[in-house]
């Protein structure tokens, strides 16, 4: 695979090509939809099948806003309460949509530990861990996502520079260290629920995501 030094980095970023562009209607539950043009994608470091979604006027946006959201089948697709990963994916698709950028849809399932895996992490945390606590109990990192796909996208994309809407400072470090420049990060919203509640007060608590937690 060839390779590029990204600037400022001391280690090279693989380079990754766009594979396919295909233009998509999307509708969400609430009945609100949209348009995307949906990459796909050679050369990504995992070998794994992640998309690129251009939302709005994405071509002419200048630095446009991005949303790097790892995939959850259990908050996506079947509206687990138990996160708040369908309703970021929601509010991210609209608001990028009204100014222009990505969602890149990176199928880093469980915070990069699977799906079975996290699953076996619900039933710890039911037992009294938190999320974090629950992973490690399995013999895994609290946080195993890797955001080195996310770069090579942007940058087959063509884009260097973003608003990065994110509540997770470990997105803006590594993405900066894989030479993205971030040049803002906006916050989500925060989306709370009695079934939510501990598992967003652990991501304060752990990882210092920026939400505004009732007391």
């Amino acid at each position: 695979m060839s390779v590029n030094a990204y600037e400022g980095g001391g280690n090279p970023l693989p380079v990754a090509d766009v594979r396919t562009k295909v233009r998509v209607p999307l509708r969400f539950p609430d009945g609100w939809g949209t348009t995307a043009d949906v990459f796909t994608f050679t050369g990504l470091a995992d070998g794994k099948e992640h998309l690129a979604l251009g939302l709005g006027d994405y071509v002419n946006a200048g630095t446009p806003l991005v949303r790097p959201h790892s995939e959850c089948l259990t908050g996506d697709v079947f509206g687990s309460e138990r996160c708040d990963c369908g309703p970021q994916l929601r509010e991210a698709v609209e608001r990028i949509a009204r100014t222009g950028g990505y969602l890149l849809y990176l199928r880093q399932e469980g915070r990069g530990i699977g799906l079975y895996a996290k699953l076996d992490a619900y039933a710890l945390q039911d037992d009294g861990l938190d999320t974090y606590e629950a992973n490690l109990a399995l013999g895994r990192g609290e946080d195993e996502r890797d955001y080195t796909a996310a770069a090579q996208m942007l940058a087959a994309l063509g884009v260097g520079r973003i608003r990065l809407l994110s509540n997770n400072p470990d997105k803006a470090l590594q993405l900066a260290a894989l030479g993205t420049e971030v040049v803002e990060r906006i916050p989500t919203g925060v989306h709370v629920s009695d079934a939510n509640v501990r598992y967003l007060r652990a991501k304060v608590e752990h990882t210092g995501h920026t939400l505004a937690l009732p007391a």
